[in-house]
C-alpha cells in the first residue's frame, strides 16, 4: 500500500522502479483532497505512459471511468486570477512527447543528481532538454545568503558547466553580474533582456532560437528566478524543432522545473504556435535537403572515383602493348649476328629535337684500291640504304617519347586538385550565422580580442588571475512541488589547384 500526496517526477521514479514492488500489486491511493487526487492522477498516469507503454489518452480513460472522476486543472504560480488550466491529459501528452524525443531516460537518469542541483544551495538548475537546453536562477556579482536565499557568483557554475559541456549562456534579466566573468572563461554569452513577467518580442524569440541552433554545446538560459522568461523561450524552442503544442511544452517545463511560465506567457505560447511550427517545418525541411544532397555528393564521389579507376585500367592494359614492346618483341625473333659485323653509334636527333640511343648494324667495306666502279656504286648504295633504315627506326623509337606518350606511360591517375568540382547548390540560403558573427546584444567581443597572457593559458582556459570557483555544494534530499492546482475559487567555394593562390 502506497499513499502519494504530491506530484513529483522524482518520487515517481523511485517507487516505480522499486525492487521489492516488482511482483507485487500496487495500489495507489489518495485523499478527498482536489488538489493531491490531480497530483496523484497524473503519477499514476505516468506510469501508465512510461512503463504500461499506454497512450495518454487510454491512461486518462481509466482516471475518469470511476465514479466522482473529476480533476482539477493545474495552473501557474503567480497570485493573481488563473486564466490557463493545465489538464492532467495535456500533463500525460507532454510526458509521452518527451518519451518519443528521447528527453526522460530512466536507464540513465540520476535522480540524486537531480534532487541535488534544484536546491537553491545548490545551484537552483534543470535540464528540460538532457544535454542541449538547461535552465537555471541567475548568478549574482559573488556568492552569498540574502535574507535566507543563497546566491551564486558566476565562478560557481564553471565546474558543472565544463562538465557538462555548456558553452553558451543567455541572460533574459537586467546585467546584475559582469558578462566578461563567464566569457573570459572561455564561455560564449549574450544578452536578451526583456521585462520580468512579460512575453518577448519576435526579434528576441529569433535571436534566442538562432543561438540556441547555431550552438553545438549545450545552452544554459537564466532570468531572475530562472521561470518565467527563461521556460517561455525554451518552450518556443520545444514548439519549433519537436512539434509541442503549447500545452505540452508548459506541462513538460513545469515537470522538469516547478513554477514555469507565468501568466500571459502562457497565452503567448498559444499565440505563436502556428508561426513556430511552420518555421520549425522549413528547417526541418532545410536539414533534409542537405543531408540529401550530402548524400548524393558522396554518391558522386565514388562514381568519379570509380570511373577513374577503370581509365587508369584501361591506360595500365594499353601500355601492356605499345609501340616499344613491339619492336623489342620483334627484335627478339632475329637471327642473332656475329659479333663482328656490328657497331654502336648515336643518331642525331630528328629535326623535331627527339632522338634515342639505337645500335645499329653498319657494313665495313674493305679499303682496296682495286675495287672498281661498279664495286663502289653499290657500296655506295648499300651505306645509303643502310642509313635510311637506321634512321627510319631511330625515328620509330622516338615516337615513344612524343608528349601523349609520355603521359600515358607515367601510369600515373590525375591528381584530384586537377580537376575543378562545382559545388551543389542546396536550393536555400543557410539562415544560420557563422559563430564569430554576434548580435548587438551579444558579450562575447571579448573572446575575439584575447590572447593568451604571458604564461601561456588563453582566456578559454580559464587561466586569469581569479579565485578558483567554489562550486555547488554537498547533495541533500529535497524535492520541489510541482504546478499549483486551480482551487474552486480560482556557401562552398570550388576546390583550388595545389598550384594556384587563393
Amino acid at each position: 500500500m502506497i499513499s502519494r500526496s504530491s506530484l513529483s517526477k522524482l518520487i515517481d521514479f523511485q517507487y516505480c522502479c522499486s525492487f521489492t514492488l516488482t511482483r507485487k500489486r500496487i495500489v495507489h491511493y489518495t485523499s478527498f483532497d482536489q488538489r493531491k487526487r490531480a497530483n496523484a492522477a497524473v503519477l499514476i498516469g505516468a506510469y501508465a505512459v512510461i512503463y504500461l507503454k499506454k497512450t495518454p489518452e487510454e491512461a486518462y480513460r481509466a482516471l475518469i471511468s470511476g465514479s466522482n472522476a473529476s480533476y482539477l486543472p493545474f495552473r501557474d504560480a503567480s497570485f493573481g486570477n488563473c486564466t490557463y488550466n493545465l489538464t492532467v491529459l495535456d500533463c500525460l501528452q507532454g510526458i509521452r512527447k518527451a518519451l518519443q524525443h528521447g528527453f526522460l531516460n530512466f536507464e540513465t537518469f540520476d535522480v540524486n543528481e537531480y534532487e541535488h542541483y534544484e536546491r537553491v544551495e545548490n545551484g537552483d538548475l534543470n535540464w528540460i532538454i538532457p544535454g542541449k537546453l538547461l535552465a537555471f536562477s541567475g548568478p549574482h556579482p559573488k556568492s552569498k545568503i540574502e535574507n535566507g536565499y543563497p546566491l551564486h557568483a558566476p565562478e560557481a557554475y564553471f565546474p558543472y558547466f565544463r562538465k557538462h559541456d555548456v558553452t553558451t549562456i543567455v541572460r533574459l534579466n537586467k546585467n546584475i553580474y559582469d558578462a566578461k566573468r563567464f566569457t573570459d572563461a572561455g564561455f560564449d554569452h549574450y544578452d536578451l533582456f526583456f521585462v520580468d513577467g512579460s512575453t518577448p518580442s519576435d526579434v528576441i524569440t529569433r535571436r534566442f532560437l538562432h543561438v540556441c541552433e547555431s550552438t553545438d554545446g549545450a545552452v544554459a538560459v537564466h532570468c531572475k528566478a530562472g521561470l518565467g522568461r527563461t521556460g517561455t523561450l525554451i518552450g518556443c524552442y520545444l514548439m519549433k524543432h519537436y512539434r509541442f503544442t503549447p500545452a505540452e511544452a508548459i506541462a513538460w517545463i513545469r515537470i522538469c522545473r516547478p513554477g514555469s511560465i507565468i501568466g500571459p506567457q502562457q497565452h503567448y505560447l498559444e499565440e505563436k504556435q502556428t508561426s513556430l511550427w511552420a518555421h520549425g517545418d522549413i528547417h526541418r525541411s532545410k536539414q533534409r535537403h542537405e543531408i540529401i544532397n550530402s548524400h548524393l555528393l558522396g554518391i558522386m564521389s565514388d562514381v568519379y572515383m570509380f570511373s577513374n579507376s577503370q581509365q587508369n585500367d584501361y591506360a595500365e592494359n594499353d601500355l601492356g602493348m605499345t609501340q616499344g614492346d613491339k619492336l623489342r618483341a620483334l627484335k627478339g625473333r632475329r637471327q642473332p649476328r656475329s659479333a663482328t659485323t656490328g657497331a654502336i653509334s648515336r643518331v642525331k636527333p630528328a629535326a623535331t629535337g627527339q632522338g634515342s640511343i639505337s645500335p645499329l648494324k653498319s657494313s665495313k667495306v674493305p679499303p682496296s684500291s682495286s675495287v672498281s666502279a661498279s664495286a663502289k656504286r653499290i657500296g655506295r648504295s648499300s651505306t645509303s640504304s643502310t642509313n635510311l633504315k637506321s634512321t627510319r627506326l631511330a625515328s620509330s623509337l622516338g615516337n615513344l617519347y612524343e608528349p601523349n606518350g609520355e603521359a600515358n606511360s607515367s601510369g600515373k591517375p590525375p591528381s584530384p586538385s586537377s580537376f575543378t568540382s562545382h559545388p551543389i547548390r542546396m536550393g536555400y540560403s543557410s539562415p544560420i550565422a557563422t559563430h564569430s558573427y554576434h548580435y548587438e546584444v551579444n558579450n562575447n567581443q571579448y573572446n575575439s580580442i584575447s590572447t593568451p597572457n604571458s604564461n601561456g593559458v588563453s582566456p578559454s582556459s580559464g587561466g586569469h588571475h581569479r579565485s578558483p570557483p567554489t562550486g555547488l555544494s554537498g547533495l541533500s534530499a529535497r524535492y520541489l512541488s510541482r504546478s499549483i492546482p486551480v482551487s474552486h475559487l480560482s556557401s562552398h567555394q570550388p576546390s583550388q589547384d595545389t598550384h594556384t593562390a587563393n
